[in-house]
């Protein structure tokens, strides 16, 4: 009977240790649930667009730039974006378990940039204990190795000149000029990130190369081009503000659809709500969070593998982060009155937009600008008419839309500014264009797989 029980544990034993070595596995779930974490703390930490779409654009290049190690199929980004050399060199006979050491480069480099570190230790450290309980020799491997592709990219991450602008002088506002920008309702903040387009590019040749075309000559003017733009938006609102008096009044559940494309797309991080004399930020996604949600929704309806979750991922978040580029660039250079405070001036001092403006100049869009990036990149990655169903605010308390194609959902996102009374037609349409550009380009630019 002794002889069976010590048999009984021998066998045990090797099962255990057998189990032991098994190696880790790192899916797509994996990678989507950690920029899904990254998301929250943002929205939780309440970052600008611009300081967002920094926080996703170098975790991922980290992860890809592990993943594109001894790769057959897809090409390191040294050398193709400004200033990245190389990173340390993965020895195929390391150990190394590539997927697992791209993931920790992720969360490492992410840890840098956000304010609310702990939580995303918590986080993280609960994963390094899952991993080292599986096989602790090749966690601790890939461990090394990710964190000093990490370090790499940190010192890389460093030279954007990001610092340097957070010592830069506030956007000096001019109340005597009436075309020039001007705080808002209601929190009447200061002008964000008016420096970002002094930010390091990563493949422009600079932050004006895709310049907007010059926004119309500011004028009162009721025969001037900036009056009828400014009354459009006038007009729009009022018509919504109808269609939602109807819906009350009939007490009907079914919101207008202009309303409603306003609402989903607002991806306002500053919203602000007033409660007697306390006023409290409304958290919510950034239209970069929201176009990275929409990444998160094509890998996993395409089925995607873990090279290709970081691929998507990597040339969204590039697209993104060089559209805000393009974008700030242009709106402090033309520091274009927001339709609120014109039309409060001019037309209608009592008129209020459906969303809540945003603190900083008007042109151009840069839902405009970044939605129509994102879609050319994405259907560059998953094809035209790939249709899908957007849940990104569902946390949010709104319901989910579909979208024929991410071309389509660009546009709703254009045009949802117009219809919340916080853009011109022109801002909208010709952020179209600049952001198309600019999709276009990058689209050419990067190689992203070595050829055949």
């Amino acid at each position: 009977m002794k002889t069976k029980i010590y048999l009984l544990g021998i066998i045990a034993l090797l099962f255990a240790s057998c189990k032991k070595e098994k190696a880790i596995v790192i899916t797509t779930n994996d990678y989507c649930s950690v920029v899904d974490t990254i998301t929250g703390i943002m929205v939780h930490d309440i970052f600008s667009p611009p300081v967002a779409s920094r926080i996703y654009v170098y975790p991922n290049v980290a992860a890809y730039e592990i993943m594109a190690q001894n790769n057959p199929k897809y090409k390191s980004l040294q050398g193709q974006l400004r200033g990245l050399d190389s990173i340390p060199k993965l020895n195929s006979k390391s150990g190394v378990n590539k997927n697992l050491a791209a993931l920790i480069a992720h969360i490492e480099v992410s840890k840098q940039l956000i304010f609310s570190e702990e939580a995303l230790e918590k986080y993280r450290d609960s994963l390094y204990q899952k991993w080292e309980d599986e096989n602790a020799k090749e966690f601790l491997v890939s461990k090394e190795y990710g964190l000093k592709v990490a370090d790499q990219i940190k010192k890389w991450m460093g030279k954007d000149n990001y610092k340097q602008t957070r010592t830069f002088s506030k956007f000096s506002v001019h109340a005597d000029q009436p075309g020039r920008w001007q705080p808002t309702p209601p929190a009447y903040m200061d002008a964000v990130e008016p420096h970002w387009g002094e930010i390091r590019t990563l493949v422009m040749d600079s932050a004006s190369q895709f310049k907007a075309i010059a926004p119309y000559p500011f004028s009162t003017d009721k025969n001037s081009s900036f009056y009828k733009e400014a009354k459009e938006t006038y007009d729009v609102g009022n018509m919504i503000s109808e269609k939602l008096v109807v819906m009350e009044k009939s007490k009907s559940t079914v919101i207008p659809e202009e309303s409603a494309i306003a609402t989903f797309w607002d991806c306002n991080p500053y919203a602000t709500v007033t409660q007697g004399h306390m006023m409290f930020a409304k958290k919510k996604n950034s239209p970069d969070a929201h176009w990275m949600n929409i990444t998160k929704i094509a890998l996993k309806k395409n089925k995607s593998d873990f090279e290709t979750t970081v691929f998507a991922y990597t040339k969204t978040s590039i697209g993104v982060f060089e559209s805000i580029i393009s974008c700030w660039n242009g709106k402090f250079r033309t520091n274009v009155v927001r339709p609120e405070t014109y039309i409060n001036q001019n037309i209608d001092e009592n008129w209020r937009p459906q969303l809540q403006t945003p603190p900083f100049p008007e042109y151009t869009s840069g839902h405009s600008v970044i939605s129509s990036c994102s879609s050319l990149i994405l259907t560059s990655i998953f094809g035209d008419n790939f249709s899908y169903i957007d849940d990104s605010e569902v946390s949010f308390g709104l319901p989910k839309r579909p979208f024929k194609s991410f071309k389509q959902a660009a546009a709703e996102a254009s045009i949802s500014r117009l219809y919340g009374g916080i853009h011109y037609r022109a801002s909208i349409e010709n952020g179209v264009v600049q952001g198309t550009n600019l999709g276009t380009y990058i689209n050419s630019k990067i190689k992203f797989f070595k050829s055949k």
